[in-house]
């Protein structure tokens, strides 16, 4: 059985459960997925599965991507990941993933980019308070005190700054499929999950 899938999130939108409750769910487009490398023990030195997701023309890839496919003689996709499994022998290049590897109810992880926000203050950045609005205040939005005076005399690493906020890699776990559509590769996973509209997603199985 697969251990995971390539997705792209569509975008949110609510259901309602069996007894009339309101849930915020998340449409992905999971899959379909082509098996595009199987590395090995004897050769790379672990085993894993590389997908292919979101199939697009040879000449809008890069050399390196071009090299690859023309290698194999398969279809290109413009994303690439791998997912470290043991059982590899189960699938040949050019097989194809699909959304019903995952069952409804079932919990699964997802990562994804985060947002970018680009340059923020420490109030949106971290969730500082801010200080007095009236008139004459000099610390309405600052961050205060970032250091010590004579020792260490300097800003000590890992000090919660002003700086670029979102755009990184974030993981959440145990997030519960509510339904799964096949004929459309596509599931619906209870809230929310990180990334904007049509960001792709890595979407994997507990493991057992």
């Amino acid at each position: 059985m697969a251990i995971g899938i390539i997705g792209k999130k569509i975008g949110m939108t609510h259901i309602f459960s069996k007894d009339g409750e309101m849930v915020p769910v998340t449409v992905i487009e999971a899959g379909p997925c082509a098996v595009i490398q199987k590395k090995t023990m004897e050769k790379e030195g672990y085993t894993a599965l590389q997908l292919g997701f979101a199939q697009a023309k040879l000449a809008k890839l890069n050399k390196p991507m071009q090299g690859q496919f023309k290698k194999l003689d398969e279809k290109s996709y413009s994303v690439l990941r791998e997912f470290r499994t043991k059982d590899v022998d189960q699938y040949e290049v050019g097989d194809e993933i699909t959304a019903d590897i995952f069952e409804p109810g079932e919990q699964v992880t997802v990562s994804g980019i985060t947002k970018g926000k680009g340059f923020a203050g420490v109030i949106k950045r971290w969730g500082f308070h801010r200080g007095p609005m009236s008139h004459g205040s000099k610390h309405k939005r600052a961050p205060g005190s970032t250091g010590m005076s004579a020792y260490p005399g300097r800003v000590l690493k890992g000090k919660r700054m002003p700086g670029h906020a979102g755009a990184q890699r974030k993981t959440i776990s145990n997030i519960e499929i509510l339904d799964r559509r096949e004929q459309e590769n596509v599931i619906l996973l209870k809230g929310c999950v990180p990334g904007a509209k049509n960001g792709i997603l890595i979407i994997r199985k507990k493991e057992i």
